[in-house]
Protein backbone atom coordinates (compact mmCIF):
# COMPACT_ATOMS: atom_id res chain seq x y z
CA UNK A 1 0.00 0.00 0.00
CA UNK A 2 2.57 2.47 1.01
CA UNK A 3 4.64 1.89 -2.58
CA UNK A 4 1.18 2.01 -4.27
CA UNK A 5 0.88 5.56 -2.15
CA UNK A 6 4.30 6.95 -3.20
CA UNK A 7 4.12 6.09 -7.07
CA UNK A 8 0.87 7.58 -7.07
CA UNK A 9 2.18 11.11 -5.43
CA UNK A 10 5.07 10.69 -7.46
CA UNK A 11 3.35 10.50 -10.61
CA UNK A 12 1.08 13.59 -9.58
CA UNK A 13 4.27 15.50 -8.55
CA UNK A 14 5.69 14.71 -11.96
CA UNK A 15 2.58 16.06 -13.86
CA UNK A 16 1.75 18.90 -11.90
CA UNK A 17 5.33 20.38 -12.01
CA UNK A 18 5.25 19.84 -15.93
CA UNK A 19 2.37 21.59 -16.08
CA UNK A 20 3.91 24.61 -14.39
CA UNK A 21 6.66 24.59 -16.22
CA UNK A 22 4.76 24.93 -19.25
CA UNK A 23 2.21 27.26 -18.17
CA UNK A 24 5.65 29.73 -16.40
CA UNK A 25 6.85 29.07 -20.00
CA UNK A 26 4.06 30.42 -22.19
CA UNK A 27 3.58 33.15 -19.52
CA UNK A 28 6.87 34.45 -20.03
CA UNK A 29 7.14 33.70 -23.50
CA UNK A 30 7.83 37.04 -25.89
CA UNK A 31 5.37 35.89 -28.30
CA UNK A 32 2.36 36.32 -25.89
CA UNK A 33 3.63 39.48 -24.01
CA UNK A 34 4.04 41.22 -27.60
CA UNK A 35 0.06 39.51 -28.25
CA UNK A 36 -1.39 40.95 -24.90
CA UNK A 37 0.07 44.39 -25.68
CA UNK A 38 -1.04 43.95 -28.55
CA UNK A 39 -4.70 42.85 -27.57
CA UNK A 40 -4.14 45.55 -25.35
CA UNK A 41 -3.80 48.70 -27.69
CA UNK A 42 -7.09 46.84 -29.52
CA UNK A 43 -9.11 47.01 -26.29
CA UNK A 44 -8.23 50.58 -26.33
CA UNK A 45 -9.44 51.29 -29.33
CA UNK A 46 -12.85 50.04 -29.03
CA UNK A 47 -13.15 51.86 -25.74
CA UNK A 48 -13.08 48.78 -23.59
CA UNK A 49 -10.22 50.17 -21.07
CA UNK A 50 -8.98 53.64 -20.74
CA UNK A 51 -5.56 55.25 -21.56
CA UNK A 52 -4.67 54.71 -17.41
CA UNK A 53 -4.88 51.10 -18.15
CA UNK A 54 -3.41 50.61 -21.53
CA UNK A 55 -0.49 52.61 -19.58
CA UNK A 56 -0.43 49.96 -16.89
CA UNK A 57 -0.65 46.94 -18.98
CA UNK A 58 2.36 48.56 -20.81
CA UNK A 59 4.68 49.20 -18.24
CA UNK A 60 4.18 45.74 -16.77
CA UNK A 61 4.42 43.70 -20.24
CA UNK A 62 7.54 45.85 -21.58
CA UNK A 63 9.22 44.93 -17.83
CA UNK A 64 8.57 41.34 -18.21
CA UNK A 65 10.20 41.69 -21.44
CA UNK A 66 12.88 43.41 -20.16
CA UNK A 67 13.18 40.68 -17.26
CA UNK A 68 13.15 37.71 -20.30
CA UNK A 69 15.79 39.32 -22.22
CA UNK A 70 18.25 40.21 -19.14
CA UNK A 71 17.96 36.76 -18.69
CA UNK A 72 18.79 35.60 -21.80
CA UNK A 73 21.58 37.37 -21.72
CA UNK A 74 22.77 35.95 -18.26
CA UNK A 75 22.05 32.30 -19.93
CA UNK A 76 24.80 33.58 -22.38
CA UNK A 77 27.55 35.32 -19.86
CA UNK A 78 27.87 38.44 -17.67
CA UNK A 79 28.46 40.99 -20.25
CA UNK A 80 25.33 40.04 -22.51
CA UNK A 81 27.54 38.41 -25.38
CA UNK A 82 28.11 35.03 -26.97
CA UNK A 83 30.94 33.07 -25.17
CA UNK A 84 33.06 30.71 -28.15
CA UNK A 85 33.39 27.63 -26.90
CA UNK A 86 35.57 25.93 -29.94
CA UNK A 87 36.31 27.19 -33.55
CA UNK A 88 37.11 24.43 -36.28
CA UNK A 89 38.11 25.34 -39.75
CA UNK A 90 38.89 23.16 -42.57
CA UNK A 91 41.54 24.86 -45.13
CA UNK A 92 41.82 22.92 -48.59
CA UNK A 93 44.08 23.84 -51.44
CA UNK A 94 42.94 23.65 -54.94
Amino acid sequence: MFILDRLLVGGLTFVLDKIAVTADRELNSEQALHERLLAAEMQLELGEIDETQFRAIERDVVRRLRDIREQAQGERGEEGTLRVESVEANLEKE
